[in-house]
Formats: C-alpha cells, structure tokens, sequence
C-alpha cells in the first residue's frame, strides 16, 4: 500500500492508461505547462508532450466539441473544465451530439470521451464555481456519471471511463484534492455501476457520493456513540446505479437518509428516493429523508456557504428523525 492524495489518484488513472494507449490524449483549459487549474495535471505536459496534453481556448463548446469529434474519430480524449459550473457553455455538445451520436448511428460509431468535472462547494469559490449539477447529466440517456471519492476510486474509475466506448462524465470535488489516502501498489480498474459499503449497519442506511461520504461517516461516528447503528453506502456511479447494493442495505435496514451536497429541489438525490419508492416500498419502516443543499446559489462568505452547505450535524438530525425515539 501507498498514500496519495485524490487529485493524484486522479492524474496516475490517466497517466497509466496514456502509457498503455497513444490514442489517449488530454486537453482543456492550462492542462499544460502550467499544470491544470488544480495541479491535477501538473508534470504530465514534460511527460508527455504537447501532442498528448493540449492547452485549448477559452470555450468549453469547442473542447466539448471536440471531444466529440476527435472521440468519433477513433481517439481516446479526456476533456478537463475548470469547473463543471462551465459546463453550461458546452451543454448543446455535450447534450444533443455526445450523447445522441451511438443511438443516431445505430450504434455504428463509438464515442470513448471523458469529461473531467471540478465540483462542489467548501472552497469559497461563489456561487458560479460551487454548484453540484450532477442531476443535469443523469437525466440525459447516453451518458455514464461517475463520482469518485478516494484515491484509490479515482484511480480504477478513471482506467474503466477512459476504457468505455461512451461518454463518461467524472466529477470530481474540490474539497478533496488534497485529501490523502491509502491506495494499493497495483490499481485494477474498478466496474462502472458498483458501489462500495464505507461501513456496515444494521439501523439505518445512508445513501450518499462524493464529499458526502466523509460528512456521512462523521455523522454516524457521533450516531454510534449514542448507539445507533448507521451503514454507508458510497454509490461512486450515478449512471449506471448500483440498485442492487441499494436493495440489499434497504432489506436489512427499513431505513434511509440519502446525503448529496446538490440543492434539494430537482437533485439526484430525488431521483434515488423516486427509485426506492417505487421498487423497495415495502421494504421501508419509515419515509426515505434526503439531506442536501439549500435552494439557493452558493454564497462567497465561508460562514455562510457553510450554512447552505450540508454538514454531519444535518445527516445527524435526518436520522435521528428517522429513528424516531427508539434510541433517544
């Protein structure tokens, strides 16, 4: 085992299938010389060369468009935006040509692009660098969305998006670039579709992804003391979702509190409470409660973003809600 830090995880998944396949290459805003936004890239410019790891202009529309184009063509193309806030810019690309192209060509043509996304609040960084719009991508059919939230997730998700034959968005969060964690010395690519149990319980289930995860973890630590027994659920793919790992936890718990850092109206987090609704009702002891942003933009002022954004103490309450008087 080594440690790495998430953004690491991130640049050794790309690195690893760039040695492995000349056909994939890198491209977006200052991914050079200078290192990417983040310093996720940062050494593979000298490594690689310019070929392979391009600067683009200022317009996501064309480094979208040409993911597209250069993916159809038969290369292998990762895309970075700064922020997935600017992915609005090349939303027409991204919607009505990625997404659409298989289907349109009766699955004639490939299109093995990646999407790398910087998401999420906790930065500072105002309301038009903060947002959480992974409910926009799971609602196109044609795109896979995957959310890694440790080094060792980042590393084989990043190795199965760039093997895919179709789009890929791989949001990324902020928040945990510098986190470090443990990743084995040898990293296999990790399934889209496959979620991960963070921990095991039997009260109460959190379906959560992302930064989330960490919050979630937090908050049944301070649930266990008081004798609750929470399991954690780390989706790590939105599209395809693992249902299955869904089902099981729901079987065993009659519980859920699903904990995504999106604002609560129109989230995915509904979308998941829709999906349990309609398949696992009768599996339930008690409503599904969800636990998200407000339903406002982001605010710049740290006391205030921490106020909109959701922390442990909002999945503490939710669950506690949940559970009613039975331990309290």
């Amino acid at each position: 085992m080594k440690k790495m830090t998430y953004g690491q995880g991130i640049k050794e998944g790309m690195r690893i299938k760039m040695l492995e396949d000349p056909d994939v290459f890198i491209f977006g805003e200052d991914v050079g010389a200078f290192g990417g936004c983040f310093g996720v890239t940062s050494g593979m410019f000298d490594e690689f060369g310019d070929r392979r790891v391009r600067d683009t202009p200022i317009s996501e529309g064309a480094i979208i468009g040409a993911a597209v184009g250069s993916a159809a063509a038969g290369l292998k193309p990762i895309a970075e935006l700064m922020f997935v806030d600017f992915l609005t810019v090349g939303m027409d690309q991204l919607v009505n040509q990625a997404a659409k192209m298989r289907y349109m060509f009766g699955g004639k043509i490939k299109l093995p692009m990646v999407v790398r996304l910087p998401s999420g609040g906790g930065v500072s960084a105002a309301a038009q660098h903060s947002q959480s719009l992974e409910s926009w991508l799971t609602h196109v059919p044609g795109l896979k969305v995957i959310y890694p939230s440790n080094p060792q997730d980042a590393i084989g998700m990043m190795i199965s998006a760039i093997e895919d034959e179709n789009p890929v968005m791989y949001l990324e969060h902020k928040a945990l670039y510098a986190m470090t964690g443990e990743v084995e010395d040898k990293v296999d690519a990790i399934p889209l579709g496959k979620a991960s149990i963070k921990k095991e319980g039997s009260d109460v289930t959190i379906i959560t992804y992302g930064k989330q995860v960490y919050d979630s973890l937090k908050a049944a630590e301070i649930l266990e003391k008081e004798g609750m027994d929470v399991e954690v659920i780390d989706l790590r793919s939105l599209f395809p979702l693992d249902k299955e790992a869904i089902k099981t936890s729901i079987e065993k718990t009659g519980k859920v509190v699903i904990v995504t850092e999106e604002n609560k109206r129109g989230g995915f987090g509904g979308e998941i409470a829709a999906i349990i609704a309609e398949e696992y009702f009768f599996n339930l002891d008690a409503p599904v409660a969800r636990v998200g942003a407000l339903n406002c933009p982001i605010p710049f002022n740290p006391g205030l973003e921490d106020y909109v954004l959701p922390n442990e103490k909002d999945i503490v309450q939710a669950v506690k809600g949940l559970l009613g008087n039975a331990y309290y």
